[in-house]
């Protein structure tokens, strides 16, 4: 995948520079450096973002309409 992407000449001229001191294209210094910035971020965005809806929202069962919901299900012998 091609992307264009703008940065600072002081940092590309930085990452072009190591790039070449390590024998990697910019392209393979870059992919790397996306990789471990994904890797360190946190993993539970989704449930933070769940967390903080119910922190200021009701969030228990309507007790009629999970009552109606259990009993819709077919039953199963396990």
């Amino acid at each position: 995948m091609k992307t264009a992407i703008s940065i600072p000449d002081k940092l590309f001229i930085a990452a072009d520079n190591y790039a070449k001191n390590l024998g990697v294209s910019r392209s393979h210094l870059y992919a790397r450096a996306v990789a471990k910035f994904l890797e360190q971020q946190p993993t539970n965005h989704i449930t933070q973002q769940l967390n903080d809806i119910y922190s200021t929202k009701h969030s228990k069962l309507n007790k009629a309409l999970s009552t109606m919901q259990l009993n819709s299900m077919e039953k199963d012998e396990w």
